[in-house]
């Protein structure tokens, strides 16, 4: 009897135990799949520079994409140059032209939670003021007079005259995009720096090693539609070529810019089949800017004679494998009011030395650079060191305008530094461009009037420069589209005419990325993020 009782009492533990077991396995496999379903889904990118602080009111060396992924505008410029409310759902303006009236969108909250309204959006306004000098590239702030709270959601902005692109201006990812209060310094002045970067955009800086990575994750307080994935992380990575073999190594999802990586390595790593590539519509023209405050570049039979010494269609189309366009307009026909037809300088080399003979500039005997009163013809061309195709169009330019007697020091730099010695008039020649939606043909045309942001300098000796800037106001300022079309052509047609901006190509961005990356695509405005619809499936 005791041992049938000792027996069925084994038999009922090895029952007990391994229905514990089988409950064990059940949990763990719940568990696991929940942790499956829970997997943090990653888009891991590269960028050349750092990120910079994140101050949504300043310049470089804060990033276009970082701030654009924290911080939001009023209005956004969507395709086609349409305008749709943002954090604005709604505006009037008034019939005289100069009173902005702004409904907010409510329930906004910032990434700490704090609410978003009238009285934070007066407090960027007032912080963008206090160095208005810094915006003045952008012209709302030339004419912007005051700004008020007429209640917790509504905000107006007068102006002191009639400025027809306003609208456009507050659509640019900087200076005009909203902090939130606890990110201000004491004194107000963001110019400085802020205490933190507190948005109401989707994504938010919760990690980040100075010139190594960023990390950036979904913002829990986001009033819009949210992100696919849970985080973007941004590596660090200057050199092109260092780019392509991370990605190749499965290192990152996404590569995609302007100049990010060379045009052969994009074509070579979408011929492999491996990987997704793209390219958007062109965004801007590529352009050699020549500093007519130098001897030299101040006389246009120079400026021509340089154009006509090389080959732009064949190193165009060698360097981007015909990817980007050859461009003859300074700025592309898809932007408004600038479907003009410019007579293009065309390849040839004899008329680019009788031109330079003409000039003063001649070839003495024996030698390989021209000379005038002594002085040989020597010019720098400055570039941005980690753009993949500046390099080998100063390389090209280099090479080919030494057939015409002239010798091309070329300088890379990077691009902060760039950028400090087109402003402070320090170059003989540089690469640059227009900016690009939203901001053409307005802001181009703005900058080549207004003062210390390299265009207006670099083109003050070209022939009827003060009549040019009389008609750029007029242009600005009128509230009559036909009066407005007539101007921004006479504008454009004259800045060609002078050649002191040779249009190279039209820029187009490139993106490749893994085959698990679906949802990419370009955004309509240049300078803005593209992750809010990006997905990972792995």
């Amino acid at each position: 009897m005791l041992a049938s009782q000792t027996k069925l009492l084994v038999i009922l533990v090895l029952i007990l135990t391994t229905s514990l077991l089988g409950c064990s396995k059940q949990n763990s496999t719940s568990v696991e799949g929940t942790g499956a379903a829970q997997k943090e889904k990653t888009i891991t990118i590269s960028w050349p520079r750092d990120i910079g602080p994140m101050n949504p009111h300043v310049y470089n060396p804060s990033q276009l994409i970082a701030q654009s992924m924290i911080y939001e505008p009023l209005v956004t410029y969507t395709e086609g140059g349409k305008l749709e409310p943002h954090l604005a759902e709604s505006w009037t303006i008034s019939p005289d032209g100069k009173e902005y009236t702004f409904k907010l969108r409510r329930n906004v909250k910032y990434s700490d939670g704090t609410i978003f309204n009238a009285n934070n959006v007066k407090k960027n306004f007032d912080a963008i003021m206090i160095n208005a000098e810094n915006h003045s590239w952008l012209g709302v702030f030339n004419v912007l007079d005051k700004t008020e709270v007429i209640d917790e959601y509504t905000f107006k902005m007068t102006l002191k005259q009639p400025y027809s692109p306003a609208l456009q201006d507050l659509t640019v990812v900087r200076p005009v995009r909203f902090l939130g209060d606890a990110g201000f310094p004491d004194d107000g002045d963001t110019s400085k720096s802020v205490k933190q970067a507190i948005g109401t955009g989707p994504w938010m800086l919760t990690n980040y090693k100075k010139d190594e990575y960023a990390e950036f994750t979904r913002n829990p307080n986001y009033w819009g539609q949210k992100p696919k994935v849970d985080k973007i992380v941004i590596k660090i990575i200057p050199d092109g070529e260092t780019r392509v073999l991370a990605f190749e190594k499965g290192e990152l999802d996404l590569i995609f810019g302007e100049g990010a990586i060379s045009m052969d390595a994009f074509k070579q790593l979408k011929a492999s089949g491996k990987y997704e590539t793209t390219l958007s519509e062109p965004v801007a023209t590529r352009l050699i800017a020549m500093n007519t405050k130098r001897e030299a570049l101040s006389d246009i039979k120079v400026r021509e004679a340089l154009q006509y010494g090389f080959n732009k269609k064949a190193m165009v189309d060698g360097i981007t494998g015909g990817l980007e366009e050859n461009a003859d307009n300074i700025l592309s026909k898809n932007f408004p009011y600038t479907n003009i037809d410019a007579t293009p300088l065309d390849y040839d080399v004899e008329k680019a030395k009788a031109y330079l003979d003409d000039a003063g500039w001649k070839l003495p005997a024996g030698k390989t650079v021209r000379e005038k009163d002594g002085k040989p013809l020597e010019l720098e061309l400055i570039y941005e060191k980690s753009d993949q195709i500046q390099k080998p169009m100063a390389e090209t330019l280099q090479a080919e305008w030494a057939a015409i007697g002239v010798k091309l020091k070329i300088t890379g730099l990077e691009l902060t530094e760039q950028i400090k010695r087109w402003r402070g008039n320090e170059f003989d020649l540089n690469f640059t461009s227009n900016y690009g939606a939203p901001y053409d043909p307005h802001s181009f045309i703005h900058i080549v009037k207004e003062k210390g942001f390299g265009f207006s300098d670099a083109l003050s000796n070209i022939s009827g420069k003060q009549e040019l800037d009389r008609q750029i106001n007029e242009a600005l300022l009128s509230t009559d589209e036909t009066e407005r079309k007539e101007l921004y052509s006479a504008i454009l047609k004259h800045l060609q005419e002078q050649s002191a901006l040779v249009p190279l190509s039209y820029i187009k961005k490139t993106a490749v990325y893994q085959k698990d990356v679906t949802g990419f695509a370009f955004p309509a405005n240049r300078e803005d993020h593209p992750f809010n619809g990006i997905d990972t499936g792995k």
